[in-house]
């Protein structure tokens, strides 16, 4: 049965200012010429720094409803404004609206926990709002065990969740670990859109992988990507790849 996406389409609506930065990435002058479809459960981003990737996904959130800063539907806070114009330049095709939600960025992750703390210092009647990440605060936790205690413990099925590099803070035992979760919550009917730079991820079963490289978006194997190759080259032979970049 096809799968019944959330996001099943994003393009740009209207054209971007001349000069804009964002004329220049890789991803966004792709969408410049054609929109790009989601078909699968999870759609991962690979490509090289400066691609793009962390900006389509920040925009991509922000249009869809979420906090540029990172959290669920309902977060609202602001530390400081610098996500980028493009959410508004973009459309979204939408098919349903998901129960759930949340947009992760690494880099932003400690102020979307520190929101989440200052909700239950608020006097509301409501049972307290950690409850639902094991009550145990964030901040309490390395940065890996809180990643993946927001995935187990707040994440559910039929659920919308961007994911900006979650690899950054796991250990490759945890990568393994957040694999697991995806597939699941997956199966339950959630949709995962990931800009990543981890070979384990884009190796994730029924994913679909959009390689950026050299000004275009194609869909590609993980074993065709430069993470993976490089990757392998190294866990094959460290010393004659070290020799060979250290001369």
């Amino acid at each position: 049965m096809e799968f019944d996406r959330f996001i099943t389409e994003v393009r740009v609506k209207s054209p971007l200012p001349e000069g804009s930065y964002l004329k220049k990435l890789p991803v966004v002058r792709f969408l410049e010429r054609q929109p790009l479809e989601f078909k699968k459960r999870v759609s991962i981003f690979a490509g090289e720094n400066g691609s793009g990737k962390s900006t389509l996904l920040e925009g991509i959130a922000a249009a869809f409803g979420f906090n540029p800063e990172g959290g669920s539907l309902n977060y609202s806070f602001e530390t400081r404004a610098t996500h980028s114009e493009l959410y508004g330049h973009l459309l979204l095709s939408k098919l349903l609206r998901p129960r759930d939600g949340f947009f992760l960025r690494a880099e932003s992750f400690y102020n979307a926990a520190s929101y989440l703390e200052s909700l239950d210092e608020i006097p509301c009647g409501a049972p307290p709002v950690l409850g639902a990440y094991g009550g145990v605060s964030l901040h309490k936790m390395s940065h890996g065990e809180s990643f993946l205690r927001l995935v187990q413990k707040r994440f559910s099925g039929n659920g919308l969740y961007i994911l900006d590099e979650p690899e950054a803070a796991l250990s490759p035992m945890n990568t393994l670990t957040l694999i697991c979760e995806i597939k699941r919550l997956a199966d339950e009917g959630s949709q995962f859109i990931i800009a990543t730079h981890s070979p384990m991820l884009m190796a994730l079963p029924d994913a679909e992988l959009f390689y950026i490289s050299g000004g275009d978006i194609k869909r590609a194997s993980y074993k065709d990507t430069l993470h993976w190759q490089i990757t392998a080259e190294f866990i094959g032979n460290p010393e004659r790849t070290l020799s060979r970049l250290l001369k």
